[in-house]
């Protein structure tokens, strides 16, 4: 009988995509549905970076791009390491990819090998053990939990090392928590990885420029870990570029001489004019990135408000990011008299189902006891959705 291949069958499908796809499904459908399930700012692309990109359609950008990237863009990348984040990097220590996403995989395809072991902190995004699996490799989920708001601690990691250990996946700000790692937190882990010979961090920084607590912080400033890190950044959340499909590592240049290998086989380079488009928002002027990031940060004071008047929800502040992860684990074993809830999935889809509400359940995020609204929408929105969520959550008893 025909079937998929073995590594298919190990993948999970993403739910994040799947509770965004059923959602669009009921829109169709003429049910007004409120989506907080998607990880993608409602801004428009800022007007100077369209024109950009306009300009590089004009001026014939529409030939094959070089594999790891244009030369400008990645100078253009270092620059901004050095500037925002005072790292130094060359441009052949940077990759460019079609999204931050394919830059995880690549560097996760690139560095571990079938049966070593990757320690991922829970609450984690839903992608990351799947690449790991992809790889061959063995996802090491590492608990966390609300009460230490979501981050791991330097004991916690080196209680996970083994000698099968190859990298650290460490997002911060995080998706789906919100939760940014400070500078003392990171020397401390940082300095559990340098006891550790072959042992690598995977650093997604990509939602660095939506941080609410002040400087964004890289674990690759430290004496001893710019050789051990992988950053992994790009332009679609700062800028609000997500279609654009630009994202970046930087890393030693043996690593991304070897990402560089692999992307040249299954994708070569990246869409010529969203290049030129990301060159201009590292180049051009910031001042649309801090009136976003001001919009988000006015838009977590707003959700957290509403969601601490929910009785049977329990929410931290997150730091950065635009997703609220709440714990909702007191309603399980509830019912409205037709749905039982046994969990944060059955919640999810008893609020897209009954409420109109999508979001997604923290099963999927290593973490079943939450589950993860993203407030990158309306504050109307966030007003009516928040509502629409109370109204449901107390018809469960």
């Amino acid at each position: 009988m025909a079937q998929l291949s073995n590594r298919l069958q190990r993948l999970a499908p993403s739910a994040t995509l799947v509770m965004s796809q059923k959602s669009s499904e009921m829109k169709a459908q003429g049910i007004d549905v409120i989506n907080l399930s998607v990880g993608e700012p409602d801004f428009n692309t800022p007007e100077p970076i369209k024109e950009a990109a306009k300009k590089a359609i004009d001026e014939n950008f529409s030939k094959y791009s070089p594999v790891p990237g244009y030369m400008d863009l990645r100078e253009a990348v270092a620059e901004k390491l050095k500037r925002e984040n005072g790292l130094d990097y060359s441009p052949s220590e940077i990759l460019v990819s079609n999204g931050a996403k394919q830059s995880v995989c690549n560097t996760i395809m690139a560095l571990v090998n079938p049966g070593e072991e990757v320690i991922i902190p829970a609450p984690y995004w839903v992608s990351y053990p799947q690449m790991v699996k992809l790889a061959g490799g063995e996802p090491v989920i590492v608990p966390t939990g609300f009460t230490q708001n979501f981050k791991m601690t330097a004991e916690q990691l080196e209680q996970a090392i083994t000698p099968q250990t190859r990298m650290l996946i460490l997002c911060s700000p995080s998706n789906p928590t919100g939760s940014v790692y400070n500078k003392e937190e990171l020397r401390a882990l940082a300095e559990v990885i340098k006891r550790h010979d072959d042992l690598f961090v995977l650093a997604d920084e990509i939602y660095e420029h939506i941080n609410y607590v002040g400087r964004h912080e890289s674990i690759a400033q430290f004496e001893g870990m710019k050789e051990r890190t992988i950053i992994v950044n790009g332009v679609s959340k700062a800028y609000a570029m997500t279609g654009w499909r630009i994202g970046y590592i930087a890393a030693p240049e043996w690593i991304v001489k070897g990402c560089n290998k692999l992307q040249g086989q299954y994708t070569s380079g990246p869409c010529s004019v969203s290049q030129r488009a990301a060159l201009f928002a590292y180049e051009g002027d910031q001042s649309a990135v801090e009136e976003m990031r001001q919009a988000f940060e006015r838009r977590r004071d707003l959700i957290v408000g509403l969601t601490k008047e929910i009785d049977g929800l329990e929410v931290n502040v997150p730091d950065g990011a635009f997703y609220l992860f709440p714990k909702c684990s007191s309603f399980y074993g509830k019912s409205d008299g037709n749905r039982q809830i046994a969990n944060s999935s059955d919640l999810a889809m008893y609020l897209l189902e009954v409420g109109h509400v999508a979001t997604v359940g923290g099963d999927a995020f290593g973490d079943p006891e939450c589950f993860r609204m993203s407030y990158a929408t309306s504050d109307d929105n966030i007003r009516e959705a928040m509502r629409r969520i109370k109204e449901c959550l107390a018809r469960l008893k």
